[in-house]
């Protein structure tokens, strides 16, 4: 399959500065790599901030293509790459460890010690290595996963927020048959987080969170019980619910100081909870409480440990509608309309989906 020599591409060319383009060049695959022409790319919540802010590392403005969250069709490979073959359909993850320093030898390849640094290896697509809002992508074969014929492309975009819920739950241990799982913020991840714990074998699934709709699909999905923050004192009523022992597992995915705080107060003693939201600053937590009452807390960055792999293995066994999460598509040339989409929430955006 011959590549063509220009492509349409997103190009960030300064802050808030995102320009559609219709001649970059084509990547070419270095070895271990492959070529993806991509089919759908979603925007994630990180997205809209690379856009205004930057990202540490980042390419050269002009020159960087962001956009991390994308599926497609290989159309070349690298020198040595032979686990994958033309016109295989994949969907990708974006952190590429350099392979050799510690945490990347013990698999924590997520928080690579050398973050950011192209001449030790490490890449993180979208961020500090070019992404995949464009009609091509280079991408080393490790963040690369077939997916089965039953799972559309549409789809196949949401498994890295899988990956990211799945990394989460497995950062503290898994959840065991029969446990009461609590997810906060029924954003794609925790919507995702949900779905994952009732196919994980969870017991009692609670919902915490502010909006109604979101709130409402959580259910479909799978969560038993549901909490609008708004409306509850979510730490009463999980008390309540529990005959005042808390909750066995937190899966936070709101990254909002009250639903980080909250948390703590509401899991049972030597309950665990998952950190997989991120506030930008810090959060004052009771660490007096965590200490007596023996609580496990774990962040959890990305999809580490092979996770969007695992999530198309484990979500394509199963009869799960999940294009209910994808509420907007637009083409790639619609790209400023499909951000303000996303990042505003028109109309109940949840998954707002690019195409090129």
């Amino acid at each position: 399959m011959s590549l063509p020599k220009k492509m349409k591409a997103v190009v960030l060319f300064g802050k808030g500065d995102m320009r559609l383009i219709d001649d970059y060049p084509v990547p070419q695959p270095g070895p271990e790599e492959v070529i993806i022409e991509v089919d759908a790319c979603a925007i994630c919540g990180t997205d809209p901030k690379i856009l205004a802010e930057g990202w540490p590392n980042h390419p050269p403005y002009g020159q960087f293509i962001f956009g991390h969250e994308y599926a497609g069709t290989i159309a070349a490979l690298g020198e040595g790459v032979t686990k994958f073959e033309l016109g295989d359909r994949v969907a990708v993850e974006p952190h590429k460890g350099c392979g050799v320093c510690d945490n990347c030898r013990d698999g924590l390849y997520t928080t690579c010690l050398n973050y950011g640094n192209l001449e030790r290896g490490h890449r993180h697509y979208g961020f500090t290595a070019n992404g995949g809002y464009a009609e091509y992508a280079g991408i080393h074969l490790n963040c690369v996963s077939k997916i089965p014929d039953s799972m559309s492309i549409d789809v196949a975009t949401l498994m890295t927020t899988a990956g990211t819920s799945l990394y989460g739950i497995r950062r503290i241990g898994g959840i065991q048959a029969g446990e009461t799982v609590t997810v906060s913020g029924p954003g794609p991840v925790g919507l995702m987080a949900v779905l994952l714990a009732r196919l994980l074998g969870a017991g009692t699934i609670i919902l915490t969170g502010t909006r109604a709709e979101r709130l409402e699909i959580g259910a479909k999905l799978g969560a038993d019980i549901i909490i609008n923050a708004t409306e509850e004192n979510v730490v009463e009523r999980i008390m309540t619910l529990t005959n005042g022992f808390g909750t066995d597992v937190v899966l936070e995915c709101a990254g909002l100081p009250q639903a980080q705080i909250e948390a703590v107060e509401y899991t049972k003693k030597s309950g665990r909870i998952a950190l997989i939201g991120h506030h930008k600053d810090p959060v004052p937590l009771d660490t007096k409480k965590i200490v007596l009452s023996n609580l496990s807390l774990a962040g959890s960055r990305g999809e580490g440990e092979r996770s969007v792999a695992r999530s198309i293995a484990l979500l394509s066994q199963q009869t799960i509608d999940l294009l209910p999460l994808i509420t907007h598509t637009f083409s790639l040339d619609e790209i400023h309309p499909a951000f303000e989409t996303a990042e505003k929430r028109l109309q109940g955006a949840i998954k707002v989906v690019v195409k090129p």
